[in-house]
């Protein structure tokens, strides 16, 4: 199943459904909480074509043939707000490609092998270059987003990385996500180096990167359609500012901060190309 759009409206996104179902196109409705509804299409053949009729039925949703469609198929309607729910994987492989995957399966298998007797071994193999030699050792300079300390810390990176890398990857492709993860997982990493040491480990300061780049991509380069809520960035710099002045949490401030500015820096840089094309 490919998921299509959030409404708010389940009156209209029914309309939606109504008039696909006179095509023989079946699309479905499931609440997402918070008064929101995604519509997922079930099979993938007619994706192109749905896609653009919602693009048409977003621009007029009171057109009198999505009415029409409301009415031909009302009596055959089996219930109007109860469809199946979609599997747990397919919500998540609707949100993010295969980088974005990768990613979120290699964090959570270092985790359990870190929680099952494993950890100091792992943490001497993937930590960022501390000594003489390691710098040369090129996957440290990125392996050290992989590890994470606690299942708070691995659910708030993961949930992130697949919120906002999901949609930089359906967007921008799975090479424009993994160069913004390599650029600042290096740059993350060696900032919390220069300030504290190599004992950290996260994905955190990639995150930062990425609310960096969907927030200044989506000011300059609307048209390409990815944004990030102003809510969200504002908790996120809120977290920011605290983790600097807050004297309990062990939080990488360090890798954060250099984050964000990588991912302002790329941002800059890729919506110059945009505007340019």
């Amino acid at each position: 199943m490919i998921r299509l759009i959030t409404l708010n409206n389940p009156r209209v996104a029914q309309s939606f459904i109504d008039y696909m179902a006179t095509r023989q196109i079946e699309v479905q409705m499931m609440p997402e909480g918070s008064g929101q509804f995604a519509l997922w299409l079930r099979d993938a053949q007619f994706q192109i074509e749905v896609e653009s009729e919602l693009n048409q039925f977003l621009q007029n949703p009171q057109q009198s043939k999505y009415q029409a469609a409301s009415w031909d198929v009302a009596e055959t309607r089996k219930n109007v707000l109860h469809y199946p729910m979609p599997s747990m994987l397919a919500m998540i492989k609707a949100k993010a490609g295969p980088f974005t995957l990768v990613i979120m399966l290699t964090c959570i298998v270092v985790f359990i092998l870190q929680q099952v007797g494993f950890g100091q071994q792992i943490f001497s193999a993937l930590h960022f270059p501390a000594i003489e030699g390691q710098q040369w050792q090129i996957w440290r300079w990125l392996s050290h987003a992989v590890l994470h300390f606690s299942v708070m810390h691995i659910a708030f990176n993961v949930l992130w990385w697949w919120q906002l890398g999901g949609d930089i990857e359906k967007k921008l492709g799975a090479f424009k996500l993994a160069q913004i993860f390599v650029i600042s997982s290096a740059l993350s990493g060696a900032g919390q180096y220069w300030i504290e040491g190599a004992n950290f480990g996260g994905l955190s300061g990639v995150v930062y990167a990425l609310v960096g780049y969907l927030w200044v991509f989506g000011t300059r380069a609307p048209h390409q359609g990815l944004s990030i809520p102003k809510p969200i960035v504002g908790f996120m710099l809120v977290w920011l500012v605290l983790g600097f002045v807050q004297p309990f949490m062990a939080i990488a401030n360090s890798a954060h901060l250099a984050g964000l500015l990588s991912g302002v820096v790329l941002a800059y840089i890729d919506s110059a190309k945009y505007k340019k094309s």
